[in-house]
């Protein structure tokens, strides 16, 4: 058995990202490495599962690359498009037999490093801007915005966690 790696935030920084950002590119990374080692060899047809109606394994991929997409996007002072307003609508279809596994997972890699190379283009003495969130602008900063979508993916990690393993039994 290969000896495993220490957790990303004990692996030192990531290279281009100013410290203040480094927990938010670590937990990002980290997230993508569960994400990778709990959904191996997950088989498609469990992915809309909700046992004891929680929310399904497909629901958590899905979510997961759109909240990223979301809250990056307020943090650069952006308002949501079109194409992000459709991504977030079908986030609460039930199910999407359209997707696998496999193509929702490339879709959170591709939100991960989109996801950092916004960290490594965003400049310490930004953090701590204002920020308006959605159609209301309730108030955040920067650095908000991207801590909480680092929290709010590990959270979501845990909870797909739990789930894949229940409903593979």
């Amino acid at each position: 058995m290969a000896p495993s790696l220490p957790e990303v935030w004990q692996r030192g920084p990531v290279p281009g990202i100013t410290a203040l950002l480094q927990p938010v590119a670590h937990a990002l990374l980290q997230a993508r490495e569960e994400l990778d080692e709990m959904m191996n060899d997950f088989p498609d047809h469990l992915l809309w599962e909700k046992p004891a109606g929680v929310a399904s394994v497909g629901f958590h991929l899905q979510h997961l690359s759109g909240v990223l997409d979301r809250l990056f996007t307020y943090a650069r002072g952006e308002k949501l498009n079109n194409q992000q307003r459709v991504a977030l609508a079908a986030e609460a279809l039930a199910e999407n037999p359209d997707v696998s596994v496999s193509m929702l997972l490339e879709r959170f890699h591709l939100q991960v490093e989109n996801a950092l190379e916004q960290l490594r283009n965003t400049a310490a003495e930004t953090l701590t801007d204002f920020r308006g969130i959605g159609e209301k602008q309730l108030p955040s900063t920067v650095l908000g915005l991207l801590f909480h979508a680092a929290e709010h993916t590990m959270r979501h990690i845990g909870q797909l966690h739990v789930t894949a393993k229940i409903v593979r039994g």
